[in-house]
């Protein structure tokens, strides 16, 4: 059996994976702390806990297997497959992996952490036609909230900016008003069990200019209900029902544009049940499971095991 190793240090988890030629994959992963009532982490505390952290995860998860029968290995190099995009947390996965290719005298292949999250997202929803086809792609995390034109090349995507946000992206949003909240960082799953506990009706009108959305009002509002002793449930489901109306707004703008090709859908903010929901019933749209939405390493392995096949 052959396994194929990916590794991704994004702005707020480090992840490895194995992908095996049967198809089976694993993958270890773990949030880097953030401090009590903030929002996020300055890079160079991202860059320090993924040096921490990432050693224990790669022993976990090849303590059952010959390394000798790693082939390749994968690595999220940069944030977007574009020219000049840089984040010094995924320097620590490179490095990382630069080593242990080395070491195994195996090919190492570099990709973006956004071509990860397509591909993670393309496996575990067994679409695999979409590496053979255009499509769109949303990609709605909190440092990223962009929808792209994918069109396949060789063993990875060519990516176009269809739309995206104007300020603030939509895992900000959630945490921020999720920290506001008194939930602990990041907020997600805790703001969209609080949403789901409200049983009443929220008008929501998101703010867009053509297919690109406005985002930094919300945080905004939330506060103004906040103040004005709206409950937590009220403002948490309103969070949610904005950016999914913004979503929905960006979907039919698009499907105008692009017509009948498919529309998938990744990122933490994807895996929200409510969000996805609507979604899902109203424009047929294709979702990464909630294991793979968030940040993680296996589409970055399956990208590897792809490429090993082509070379």
């Amino acid at each position: 059996m052959c396994y194929y190793l990916g590794i991704d240090t994004s702005n707020y988890t480090t992840s490895v994976a194995l992908y095996s030629e049967s198809g089976e994959y694993s993958h270890c992963r773990k949030l880097l702390p953030v401090r009590e009532n903030a929002c996020g982490l300055r890079q160079s505390d991202a860059v320090f806990h993924h040096t921490q952290q990432l050693y224990s995860l790669y022993t976990d998860l090849v303590k059952n297997i010959d390394c000798n029968k790693i082939k390749a290995v994968g690595v999220s190099s940069r944030p977007r497959p574009v020219e000049g995009s840089y984040m010094p947390c995924f320097t620590v996965g490179l490095n990382a992996a630069k080593i242990i290719a080395a070491t195994l005298n195996v090919p190492l292949y570099e990709f973006s952490h956004q071509e990860g999250h397509i591909s993670a997202a393309i496996l575990s929803s067994e679409h695999y036609e979409l590496f053979n086809k255009e499509f769109i792609a949303f990609h709605i995390s909190g440092g990223t909230t962009e929808a792209v034109l994918v069109k396949p090349i060789d063993y990875g995507f060519q990516l176009k900016i269809e739309a995206e946000t104007l300020d603030l992206n939509a895992g900000q949003a959630i945490d921020r008003v999720g920290v506001m909240l008194g939930l602990k960082f990041p907020c997600g799953k805790e703001l969209e069990q609080l949403a789901l506990a409200y049983n009443g009706k929220v008008s929501v009108k998101p703010t867009l200019k053509g297919a690109n959305c406005c985002l930094s009002g919300l945080e905004n509002i939330c506060r103004k209900m906040f103040e004005n002793g709206e409950s937590k449930e009220k403002i948490s489901y309103y969070c949610l029902k904005y950016i999914e109306a913004a979503i929905c707004k960006i979907t039919e703008k698009l499907k105008v544009k692009y017509g009948n090709i498919p529309f998938l859908y990744s990122g933490g903010v994807m895996s929200n049940s409510i969000i996805r929901k609507t979604i899902e019933s109203n424009y047929n749209g294709i979702f990464a499971s909630s294991e793979l939405s968030s940040d993680n390493a296996v589409g970055t392995a399956y990208l590897a095991y792809r490429k090993a096949q082509n070379d």
